[in-house]
C-alpha cells in the first residue's frame, strides 16, 4: 500500500515538473484625456503569440486593460501605452504609476504619431526628477534574443525622422521605454493592416517587441 502511494506521488511530481509555468498577463493602459489608448487592436495578441513561440514564454493570449490609477496595475510585469492624441494623468494616477514603476514594473510607451507632446509632460508628473534619455545602441534592450545593433527598426515613415528609443532610469533601472518615430505597435499588427507593410518590417517589429518583453521580465 505504501509502495503504491509513493509511486502515485512520484507520478504527480513528474507531471508537475513537466507542466508549463503558470501563465501571466500583460496589459494595455487605458488613460484619460481623449486619446485613442485602444489603437492597434491586433498588436499585443500578435506580440504575445510571437513571444510564446520564440521565447517559450507562457503569456495569456489576450492582454488585460488597466487604468493608471487602479491597484490592479501592480499585477502586470509589462504594461503597454499607445495612441495618437491627448493623454492626461490625475495626481492620483501619477502617484500610482510611480509606485508601480519604482516597485519593479515596466512601461512601454509607443508613439503612434502625435503622442509626443502629450506624453512627455504627463510622465513628468510621474517622475518630476527624471528626463527621457536616448538609450545607446549598446543598451541590453537591443541585444536580447534578437540583435538590433542600429537601434529600433522603422515601421512607418511620418516626418522623415529617425526612430529613437528613450528611457526613464530610476535608481539606475530602466522603468519606462519610449519608442518614438518608430510605430512599433503598428508593426505588430496583422500583416497588411497598413499600406506599405512588408513581412520583413513585421518580423523586425515583433523581434524588437520580444526584446522589450524579455528585458522587462529579466532585468534586476
Amino acid at each position: 500500500m505504501m509502495k503504491s502511494f509513493f509511486a502515485a506521488l512520484l507520478l504527480l511530481l513528474t507531471l508537475a515538473a513537466a507542466a508549463p509555468a503558470p501563465s501571466f498577463r500583460i496589459a494595455r493602459l487605458q488613460y484619460g484625456g481623449g486619446g485613442d489608448w485602444y489603437g492597434n487592436k491586433t498588436s499585443l495578441p500578435n506580440l504575445i503569440r510571437f513571444c510564446n513561440q520564440t521565447l517559450k514564454t507562457n503569456i495569456a493570449p489576450e492582454e488585460a486593460v488597466v487604468e493608471p490609477g487602479s491597484l490592479e496595475l501592480l499585477q502586470y510585469p509589462f504594461v503597454h501605452l499607445t495612441g495618437h492624441g491627448n493623454i492626461s494623468f490625475s495626481d492620483a494616477e501619477a502617484k500610482n504609476l510611480r509606485r508601480y514603476l519604482s516597485g519593479g514594473g515596466f512601461l512601454h510607451i509607443d508613439d503612434n504619431y502625435g503622442l509626443d507632446k502629450f506624453i512627455r509632460p504627463e510622465m513628468k508628473k510621474v517622475f518630476p526628477e527624471l528626463d527621457f534619455v536616448e538609450l545607446p545602441f549598446s543598451h541590453p534592450i537591443y541585444h536580447q534574443k534578437f540583435a538590433f545593433p542600429k537601434g529600433l527598426p522603422k515601421t512607418h515613415e511620418h516626418d522623415g525622422k529617425r526612430p529613437q528609443g528613450f528611457g526613464l532610469l530610476y535608481k539606475g533601472r530602466l522603468v519606462c521605454f519610449y519608442t518614438y518615430e518608430c510605430d512599433l505597435g503598428n508593426g505588430w499588427e496583422d500583416l497588411g493592416t497598413y499600406p506599405g507593410d512588408s513581412p520583413d518590417k513585421h518580423e523586425a517589429a515583433l523581434r524588437m517587441g520580444a526584446n522589450l518583453l524579455a528585458y522587462a521580465l529579466t532585468q534586476e
